[in-house]
């Protein structure tokens, strides 16, 4: 059996989280890469000791870790399995931490992992992924790509996820079983997306392990706010200014659109706030040929700077709507 992590951190099993922060710090200290340059065996200390406070200091994992020792992270899976709630036949606690007998773990992970009495032999799903991704609305509008570098926890292929290598810790993943790795991948965003949209990329997520399929990515998409669009489910809304002569004898006016310009009838006195619906010319669909709808609000402009001439204009006008 590996040391327990209240021996790597030279503590009882009942230390407080005082003491424990007390132990860490001062062997953190001692065993730095800073304070040790070069010395290999003083970087593994310096890993188990940060991998022992890491369990010891968070209630919930200690919990788990006091219950399993070293295999504590299964201890959900054990707990679903029912298996904690019965004794082992051969579970003791010795120096190191807790251990199990050979015919309880045969037992143990027969009922976790569909009759396998060795967990080497069982087969898992990989891990889903979460990746946010920020995109503007135009890319919303027409899709768009990206380049993703993901930070994907794998299990350990030097000891096969089980963390140890002939009862010792394996080197490679410092015993927790696991390693990350980097993974570039170029993964495409469809039209129509919103914000809180999920997009699925099927099986490139965490890798299977002992042949398991693996999981899927999530672009968790958030849209940026635009300048002049506002967004509605599908529909986009914006506001253009009619002067006010368009407006009381009618005329063309250009609305802009998301690729690009369109000519908008104006009738003959419309009114400020009327809004127009431009059917088709709003954000597509997710997963279809459809579209949204623009609708377009009319904000009438005054003429300023008037002329002694348009002045009278008015006036006239004034007099004519006043009889």
């Amino acid at each position: 059996m590996a040391a327990s992590y209240y021996d790597i951190l030279g503590v009882k099993r009942d230390a407080t989280e005082r003491e424990i922060k007390q132990a860490y710090r001062r062997l953190a200290r001692r065993y730095h890469p800073d304070v040790n340059p070069g010395d290999k065996s003083a970087e593994a200390k310096f890993k188990q000791i940060n991998q022992a406070y890491e369990v010891l200091s968070d209630r919930a994992k200690r919990r788990k870790y006091d219950e399993f020792g070293d295999q504590w992270q299964h201890a959900d899976q054990f707990a679903q399995s029912g298996f904690s709630q019965r004794p082992f036949t051969s579970f003791r606690w010795g120096s190191t931490g807790p251990s199990f007998g050979e015919d309880d773990l045969s037992s143990l992970f027969s009922e976790l992992f569909g009759g396998f009495g060795d967990r080497r032999r069982s087969s898992r799903r990989g891990q889903d992924i979460d990746s946010p991704v920020e995109i503007t609305l135009e890319e919303a509008y027409y899709g768009t790509t990206r380049q993703l570098n993901l930070r994907v926890n794998q299990p350990c292929p030097s000891c096969r996820g089980t963390g140890q290598i002939q009862n010792l810790p394996c080197s490679e993943c410092q015993g927790t079983g696991v390693v990350f790795r980097l993974k570039r991948l170029e993964v495409k965003i469809p039209p129509g997306v919103k914000n809180g949209s999920r997009v699925r990329i099927a099986g490139k997520g965490g890798p299977g392990y002992n042949g398991g399929t693996n999981g899927d990515l999530y672009l968790v998409i958030s849209v940026k706010p635009h300048p002049r669009f506002k967004r509605q489910g599908d529909d986009l809304y914006v506001e253009v200014e009619v002067p006010l002569t368009v407006a009381a004898l009618g005329g063309e006016i250009e609305v802009p659109i998301l690729k690009g310009k369109l000519a908008l009838k104006i009738p003959p006195e419309t009114q400020n706030g009327r809004t127009f619906r431009l059917s088709g010319q709003g954000m597509p669909h997710l997963g279809n040929s459809a579209y949204g709808d623009l609708l377009v609000r009319i904000n009438l402009v005054l003429p300023t700077n008037l002329s002694d001439k348009e002045k009278e204009l008015f006036r006239q006008l004034s007099r004519l709507r006043s009889v």
